[in-house]
């Protein structure tokens, strides 16, 4: 029997097919929507954590020179819509960068000492010195409470531990974010991002840009990366890849060491110069 040639129903065939093809090749893309900005009362805002526990976003402005120890360096509070709650809520610091909390205290890398706030008191209980060190930059903090610290100019990392100050890795290249995680470590230097292995050395995952700074986990294996001239990628640890998300270069905003909200997926832009914050809702993941 011949069969008769319907150009519809073929057509019909080929959508179909593609159809049940598009959601194994297709990834949805990842981008960042503007939600809200500060006004400009900031002061050099060089780091953003999200405290999730109490709601409130603590900003670490550097104000006067970033590699002086003139003391008028401060930590303001935000609110997670932006609103500025407290602008200088804890002062006198030198340049203060990196910022990490576990249990109730904030740690603060202030230029060459770990600066250790009381969260409900609001004011300073301990200054940690690092031996030799000269800029001081990220801080992230495990599930032990272990605090790790950067140091750009050395090339060092370093980690404090029940009350002692150790040389985690050395001889990196500008190492600036950091990111503890339950199993697994990761270190941004050398305009790329590495991951440190059981053996202490680092393992690259992928180029990314010059001047890398902060560095958040959005989902398993997934990142969000700044660069200090202004550019934001999305990276697949998975696939090594690195794509770019924002690039404010252009308008000279800064894209400092950002933080991030989990369940509402914002990530906090610290704007440096730009003396605001900017919050992006990531979308597509």
């Amino acid at each position: 029997m011949k069969t008769q040639h319907n150009p519809l129903f073929a057509g019909l065939l080929i959508a179909a097919g593609l159809l049940g093809v598009l959601p194994v090749t297709a990834q949805a893309q990842v981008t960042l929507e503007k939600q809200w900005e500060t006004d400009t009362t900031l002061r050099v805002p060089e780091s953003v954590y999200f405290d999730a526990k109490r709601n409130v976003l603590y900003v670490s402005d550097i104000e006067g020179d970033g590699a002086a120890k003139d003391g008028q360096g401060f930590i303001s509070r935000l609110s997670p819509e932006g609103k500025v709650l407290d602008l200088e809520w804890v002062k006198g610091l030198n340049a203060p960068k990196g910022l990490g909390v576990y249990r109730n205290f904030l740690y603060v890398a202030d230029l060459t000492e770990i600066v250790v706030i009381d969260i409900d008191k609001g004011s300073i209980v301990e200054h940690v010195p690092v031996e030799g060190a000269i800029f001081l930059n990220d801080i992230t903090v495990d599930n032990k409470g272990t605090v790790y610290v950067s140091d750009s100019r050395t090339g060092k990392v370093h980690q404090y531990k029940n009350g002692k100050v150790t040389t985690l890795l050395e001889g990196l290249k500008g190492p600036n974010g950091l990111l503890a995680l339950p199993n697994a470590f990761y270190v941004l230097a050398d305009g790329a991002m590495f991951s440190l292995e059981k053996d202490n050395s680092l393992k690259k995952i992928t180029a990314v840009s010059k001047s890398v700074d902060g560095i958040e986990q959005v989902k398993p294996g997934e990142f969000i990366v700044s660069c200090w001239p202004g550019e934001v990628f999305y990276v697949n640890a998975s696939k090594g890849t690195a794509v770019k998300l924002l690039d404010t270069q252009a308008q000279k905003l800064n894209t400092a060491d950002i933080g991030y909200n989990p369940q509402k997926k914002i990530v906090y832009i610290p704007t440096f110069f730009g003396n605001k914050v900017v919050a992006y809702v990531l979308k597509g993941l």
